[in-house]
């Protein structure tokens, strides 16, 4: 009871907070601005007509978002061989570093949870794979990429360490998570039974 009276107290904060903004910020709200994009390699605009840049504020060429820019930035610094690397992506996206990814590296592959299906199999393009027991043999890949998949397992320890397991030594995990209300402690709103029903 307490629980839901917690949960119900911070969604009306949440959306005062979302009121206060949309007066701060004119309802016609746009913004561009030129910079260089990393997932297509061109000089471009970014564009947004929200005021939430996290997932608006789109390069005008490759549609690809911040979070996915700041990933190949990093990979572009970080591994600057990343076209040769042995690269996992759990639940890839369909533009931006999850297409140049999947375009440019030799040894890239993706996966998707399907816990209906048989893990380790494919499935439209995919391995079937639950990042919490994956099938993937130990030291496999010399990179694992997750954007914004981390808060969507139940057990994120587990999925980090069977994680670590698949890379190689040197590897890295390059991930992405949002940050929603960094002043609240993590919540866990879901959980599987004994007999792993949510």
């Amino acid at each position: 009871m307490i629980r839901k009276l917690n949960n119900r107290i911070k969604l009306i904060i949440h959306k005062m907070n979302e009121a206060l903004l949309s007066l701060l910020v004119p309802s016609g709200f746009y913004i561009k601005q030129k910079g260089y994009c990393y997932c297509c390699d061109k000089d471009v605009f970014f564009e947004s007509k929200n005021h939430w840049l996290r997932d608006n504020l789109r390069c005008s060429n490759c549609n690809s978002i911040p979070r996915e820019r700041a990933l190949m930035f990093s990979l572009k610094n970080n591994f600057p061989n990343w076209r040769e690397l042995a690269i996992h992506e759990s639940s890839p996206g369909t533009r931006g570093a999850s297409l140049k990814l999947r375009s440019e590296c030799k040894h890239y592959i993706s996966s998707h949870y399907s816990p209906e299906n048989a893990f380790g199999t494919i499935i439209q393009g995919h391995q079937n794979e639950d990042l919490e027991n994956q099938t993937f043999a130990d030291e496999s890949f010399d990179i694992v990429i997750t954007q914004d998949v981390m808060e969507h397992v139940f057990d994120p320890k587990k999925a980090f360490s069977e994680i670590a397991r698949t890379l190689k030594k040197g590897g890295a995990h390059v991930f992405t998570v949002p940050l929603l209300n960094r002043h609240q402690p993590t919540e866990v709103w879901a959980i599987k039974d004994e007999n792993g029903k949510l």
